[in-house]
């Protein structure tokens, strides 16, 4: 559960939140999906939109208290029901956080992996301190979560949306570095891993035309 602890008072809230052109477009789709007095059922995909939308427009994908009571009168629910939701989820953010969400899985799989580099080279190369902190630069914050649920490719690090697999210290340090110069590589494996398939390619059902895309290790 989302620590929410005094965050509907704190300085960083802003007074009012209207959705853009390119949130309103989104929720008139997702609405859609849903009958007469049922859309209620909305305020996860809400929630998700306010979060791109503060994403696009500040460059920190946080979800403010206005925009929860914005989404509570769209949805024509009361607010508490909408606070209940954003502070169960993990995935939403009640602050403000850095352009790049460094989101370090540390559980078992990753950690027994190499977690634990993972978590230094985001320390080094992107300054910063430690879980729950952002960098001087407002670049990057990390976050310690659970199960990404990508164990077989571990240790895993979710980059905003997106994640990047089978990482060590300097395939880390590699990815922020190119974060800092504005490029964002490819999400998936850092090795070239053909799905969930053994390192260097399947060695079974090799036939397949899915298998026959990566070749085996000699």
């Amino acid at each position: 559960m989302t620590d929410q602890t005094d965050v509907g008072a704190a300085s960083f809230q802003p007074a009012h939140f209207a959705f853009d052109a390119e949130s309103e477009a989104e929720i008139s789709r997702v609405l859609g999906r849903y009958p007469a007095g049922k859309q209620a059922s909305a305020v996860l995909p809400l929630l998700y939109f306010v979060q791109r939308q503060m994403g696009r427009q500040t460059g920190s994908a946080w979800v403010p208290r206005a925009a929860m009571d914005e989404i509570a009168r769209r949805l024509a629910m009361a607010p508490i029901r909408v606070y209940e939701v954003a502070t169960f989820y993990t995935m939403f953010q009640l602050r403000p956080v850095g352009r790049f969400h460094l989101q370090v899985c540390t559980t078992t799989p990753c950690w027994l992996r190499g977690s634990d580099e993972v978590v230094a080279a985001c320390r080094r190369t992107a300054g910063v301190g430690g879980f729950g902190e952002t960098s001087a630069d407002g670049l990057f914050t990390m976050t310690e979560v659970e199960c990404l649920g990508a164990c077989v490719n571990a240790p895993i690090l979710q980059v905003n949306d997106d994640f990047y697999e089978d990482l060590d210290g300097p395939r880390t340090d590699a990815l922020l570095a190119a974060l800092k110069r504005g490029e964002v590589p490819p999400p998936g494996s850092t090795i070239g891993r053909q799905t969930s398939a053994p390192e260097g390619g399947p060695q079974t059902l090799v036939a397949l035309p899915l298998a026959a895309a990566t070749p085996p290790a000699e």
